[in-house]
C-alpha cells in the first residue's frame, strides 16, 4: 500500500479498533466491518473513472460474507450443490421464473456472486441479463470440467468493490469476531486494489465501522484526519 495514502499499517489497526470499540452495546448477532474511501477528483459520470472489480480477501470471516449463486444443471449442479453453493437453479427452474419480474429481481439483489454452466450462459444472458448486468453481476462462465468447488469458495472469500452514483466505495471487510489483524489485512487488499486504478491523491477520506456502529475515520499521512 502506498504510503502516501496512510503512513502505515498503524492507522488502519488504530481505526479498527476505534470502530469496534464504538460500538459497546453488544448484538445479538455478529455486526460486519465496513470500510468506506471517498474518493477525489473522480467523475462518476465517466467509465474511467468507475470500478467494478472483485477483491479475494486475504482472511475471510468465519461466517463468509458472499452468497453464491449457481445456475446449472446436471453433474455441475451436483457438485455445486456438494460444495456449498447457497442456491443451485437449474434450467427448467431459470425458465420458470423468466417473466417474473419480482422472483428474478430479488434473485439478482440476494446473490452476491453467480456462476453458471457454459451451455446456459445464453439462456442467463437473456433471463437475468437485465437484472445482473446493472449490478455488475453477470455471471462467471464455468466448463464443464472446472473445479466447482474451489470457483465458490474463492467467491465466498470475496468482496465486490464498486463505485455507483457516488464517488466512494464501501465494502465489508470481515466480522467483529475477527482480529484486528486479519481485518487490516483485508483493509490493505482493498486499498491495493483501488490503487491500481486511482492515485492516491485521489483517495480522499477513509473510515471504518461496525454494522451499527458510528464512522471512525483514519489517520492520513501526516496525522491529519
Amino acid at each position: 500500500m502506498s504510503t502516501q495514502v496512510v503512513s502505515h499499517l498503524g492507522d488502519l489497526k488504530e481505526g479498527i479498533k476505534q470502530a469496534l470499540a464504538s460500538s459497546p452495546k453488544k448484538r445479538k448477532f455478529e455486526q460486519s466491518v465496513e470500510m468506506v474511501v471517498v474518493l477525489r477528483d473522480v467523475d462518476v459520470k465517466k467509465p474511467e473513472d468507475r470500478i467494478n472489480t472483485v477483491v479475494v480477501l486475504p482472511y475471510a470471516p468465519p461466517k463468509k460474507l458472499a452468497k453464491v449463486a449457481v445456475i446449472a444443471s446436471g453433474d455441475l449442479a451436483l457438485k455445486a450443490k456438494e460444495a456449498g453453493a447457497d442456491i443451485v437453479i437449474d434450467k427448467d427452474e431459470l425458465n420458470k421464473i423468466a417473466n417474473d419480474k419480482k422472483a428474478l429481481r430479488k434473485l439478482a439483489k440476494k446473490y452476491d456472486f453467480f456462476l453458471a454452466s457454459t451451455d446456459l450462459m445464453p439462456l442467463v444472458g437473456r433471463i437475468l441479463g437485465k437484472y445482473l448486468g446493472p449490478r455488475g453481476k453477470m455471471p462467471q462462465p464455468v466448463p464443464p470440467n472446472a473445479p466447482v468447488n474451489v470457483l465458490i469458495d474463492r467467491a465466498k472469500k470475496s468482496i465486490r468493490i464498486r463505485i455507483k452514483d457516488q464517488p466512494q466505495i464501501a465494502c465489508r471487510i470481515g466480522t467483529e469476531s475477527q482480529p484486528v489483524e486479519q481485518l487490516v489485512e483485508n483493509a490493505n487488499a482493498v486499498l491495493s486494489e483501488i490503487l491500481k486504478k486511482f492515485s492516491a491523491s485521489n483517495i480522499g477520506k477513509i473510515y471504518f465501522k461496525l454494522a451499527m456502529g458510528k464512522p471512525v475515520k483514519i489517520a492520513r499521512e501526516g496525522g491529519k484526519k
